[in-house]
């Protein structure tokens, strides 16, 4: 009786840890065809276990008439370094993108200028910071076809679909999830999408009203 007693006080006094599992979310275009580099957010129940934060850092060079990654994710602070490759001058004009934002809150700008990178010398490079939640559209005074993206998430639960157009998410706190989509060229916002996560893996598919251009090769 005193062992079931005690058993008893400990667990109200420690009580069990919530349960996670695994949300696997698919990005499909109108088409139904997998899309990379969509930016999938979570709004999981609070009181699971604490995710690892987004990159504080980013890189994001000029190449070939291009900025690569073409899509970065980060989080709200992060520092970005851009780094001019191609050996004619680029600029780097930062702007909130979209129509609309996930938040109410813009997200600022900001312009940069990349000298051309000389043979046998360094690349030009300059940072910048994000320190607004929300997409920001990169482009270039110079060259109107160079466009890449910075998402800049207020939550950790974010992530980068694959060429597959697959994000999955480990750890997440059983219950109702709420899951959003960005996509560059999905001007009008996705409805946002419940999925319940329980002990057994968990699918989610949010489709794209729109075909996404294709990366310059």
């Amino acid at each position: 009786m005193q062992l079931q007693s005690w058993l008893r006080a400990l667990a109200l006094a420690f009580p069990l840890a919530a349960q996670a599992g695994v949300l696997q979310v698919t990005v499909v275009d109108r088409d139904g065809k997998p899309v990379p580099d969509a930016v999938v957010v979570l709004a999981p129940p609070a009181g699971g276990p604490a995710r690892a934060p987004l990159p504080t850092r980013v890189t994001i060079t000029q190449e070939k008439m291009r900025f690569v990654p073409a899509v970065a994710l980060v989080g709200v602070g992060a520092r970005g370094t851009f780094v001019n490759n191609d050996p004619w001058e680029h600029h780097v004009r930062a702007s909130a993108a979209g129509v609309q934002n996930f938040d109410a809150a813009s997200t600022g700008g900001f312009e940069l200028r990349l000298d051309g990178r000389q043979d046998g010398k360094p690349a030009k490079s300059a940072d910048a910071g994000f320190d607004k939640p929300g997409p920001v559209l990169l482009g270039c005074h110079l060259h109107a076809s160079m466009r890449g993206h910075v998402y800049v998430s207020d939550t950790p639960w974010a992530a980068l679909t694959g060429s597959d157009g697959v994000a999955t998410f480990e750890a997440v706190p059983e219950g109702e999830v709420r899951v959003r989509v960005w996509q560059a060229d999905q001007l009008i916002d996705l409805a946002p999408q419940k999925v319940a996560v329980g002990a057994e893996p968990a699918r989610a598919t949010l489709q794209l009203s729109v075909v996404p251009r294709r990366k310059r090769a």
